[in-house]
């Protein structure tokens, strides 16, 4: 059905050194396809992963709540609730720190499968051509060993990190969240409907994976049936605070999101294809 709860969705913690974190997996939750969403709450004082940057896929967060410290290639900002911050593929380094109250953020991110070679007696991972000497411990086990992360004094906010009330309401009174932090992949709308109205038309997609998070309000998913069917009723499902939607591609079953009686505010995450 691609609906789940994030109160009701298994949590995982970790801490190892000065990383210290909880994950609900709720895009897995949700049957996500080609894409990751995490619900991450980092503990005061505590990294949420080592500095680090992807290949190939394009990180999106949105900060829930808490406050905290964003580490970038050594550059140090503030960051808290209503931030969006876009990290590009094979672009800077990075990392959160959590401050007094923890932070709370979700992260969105698209998912490539990793090309690569593994001989296990000589211990060479290929990529590609090139080739590198492995290890098969964990890597997290080797950022304990190295200790703390030096933070410099929090500075200006670069480009890649947004206010909420910084980014106007567009022609349809929604807030294009990623584009404005310079996203390229995907996207990150925030959007409030009032009572009765629709986020958009009932639609589906044939390669783009979507995923949607209610923030405030109550609403109805619809689920459409395929075309030919004329005259069938959407399959509709009751929307609160924290439901996590994902819709993957080439289902054929449209969706729309129609706000309730207090109307209905919500994150709109989707891959660009």
């Amino acid at each position: 059905m691609g609906l789940a709860h994030w109160d009701e969705v298994e949590s995982h913690s970790r801490e190892k050194g000065p990383m210290g974190l909880t994950v609900l997996r709720l895009g897995d939750a949700a049957g996500a396809k080609g894409i990751g969403l995490n619900r991450v709450r980092v503990e005061n004082g505590r990294l949420s992963t080592p500095p680090h940057s992807h290949g190939l896929s394009e990180e999106i967060f949105y900060v829930l709540g808490g406050s905290g410290l964003l580490w970038q290639d050594g550059a140090v900002c503030e960051v808290g609730a209503g931030d969006t911050i876009v990290h590009l593929a094979d672009h800077e380094e990075h990392t959160l720190r959590g401050g007094p109250d923890g932070l709370d953020y979700l992260v969105f991110g698209t998912r490539h499968p990793v090309e690569y070679g593994w001989l296990p007696r000589s211990r060479a991972i290929r990529l590609s051509w090139p080739w590198v000497e492995g290890r098969d411990d964990d890597p997290w086990d080797l950022e304990a060993e190295i200790g703390e992360l030096e933070f410099a004094e929090p500075g200006e906010r670069p480009a890649n990190v947004v206010a909420l009330e910084d980014v106007p309401l567009d022609e349809d009174g929604d807030r294009v969240l990623a584009a404005a932090a310079g996203s390229e992949a995907s996207g990150l709308n925030w959007i409030r409907r009032d009572a009765g109205k629709r986020g958009s038309p009932p639609h589906c997609h044939s390669l783009e994976s979507e995923a949607f998070v209610v923030l405030e309000g109550t609403g109805t998913l619809e689920l459409w049936p395929a075309p030919g069917n004329v005259g069938a009723k959407p399959e509709t499902h009751d929307l609160r605070p924290g439901h996590v939607i994902a819709r993957p591609p080439g289902t054929k079953i449209s969706h729309a999101i129609l706000a309730g009686a207090d109307g209905i505010t919500y994150l709109a995450y989707g891959t660009r294809e």
